[in-house]
């Protein structure tokens, strides 16, 4: 397993599609392509969608082949999982799907204001323990905030029943607008494409009989977001079923 991460480490340097900014590069810096993703990265005008923890990339691959008309890019630090979405992508000759090895603390460092028209966070670790971690807590959407178009989309797809009900309260008590909010997507009727792209934890969840929770929601332009005030009872998430298909993650 570790002369597999080291080989793909090691190809991931000479992937075309994959951009591994430094920490220096990032820190109290703008990266090169900051405001320049379209013209000097894509060679296009189209809306840019980015995942953020994009994982082994299936979402923004997937997403690439639906939606050709625009351009993604799918952010980890985790390279060996990345490197299967990167390889795909160049194999099949996706001009129109990047990803980069970053921390998402960094993303006002690498994009400009308004640069990105939409946000996927897909099967991210809820954190229960730190909500400056979150994905969907107050810190990380203050800094989506700096580099999405107004009204932007965000979506959450999540297995945890604590992420949920952390991110339905935080938007009640901010007073933003959420038009799709499930905490059983399979279930819910909704018929759409792309909702229906499974990543490989996914899979994972639902054969464990897991429900898949969803929500759909926009932040406000204005001020600061405040973390809502309740207790919300923590889930089994941190469980042995991520321990088990880990050792699947480099295959």
């Amino acid at each position: 397993m570790a002369k597999n991460k080291l080989k793909r480490f090691a190809e991931m340097e000479t992937l075309p599609n994959v951009f591994q900014p430094g920490y220096v590069e990032l820190y109290r810096h703008d990266y090169i392509y900051k405001g320049k993703w379209n013209a000097e990265v894509f060679h296009n005008n189209h809306p840019i969608v980015l995942e953020i923890g994009c994982g082994k990339g299936e979402y923004t691959v997937e997403l690439g082949k639906l939606y050709p008309e625009k351009n993604f890019i799918g952010i980890d630090i985790k390279g060996a999982r990345m490197w299967k979405g990167a390889k795909t992508a160049l194999e099949t000759g996706m001009d129109n799907v990047v990803f980069i090895r970053m921390y998402a603390e960094m993303l006002a460092s690498a994009f400009a204001p308004g640069e990105i028209s939409e946000i996927w966070i897909t099967f991210p670790d809820p954190q229960m323990a730190k909500a400056r971690k979150r994905l969907t807590g107050t810190r990380f959407l203050n800094l989506y905030k700096q580099i999405i178009t107004p009204g932007a989309w965000i979506h959450l797809k999540t297995d945890s029943p604590f992420l949920y009900a952390y991110t339905t309260a935080l938007i009640q008590a901010n007073h933003l607008k959420a038009d799709i909010c499930t905490d059983n997507l399979y279930a819910s009727g909704l018929n759409d494409t792309i909702l229906n792209i499974k990543t490989f934890y996914e899979k994972q969840w639902l054969s464990r009989g897991k429900n898949i929770k969803y929500i759909r929601f926009t932040l406000n332009n204005t001020g600061l977001l405040e973390e809502p005030d309740i207790e919300i009872e923590r889930d089994d998430y941190h469980s042995e079923a991520r321990h088990m298909v880990h050792k699947d993650l480099n295959q």
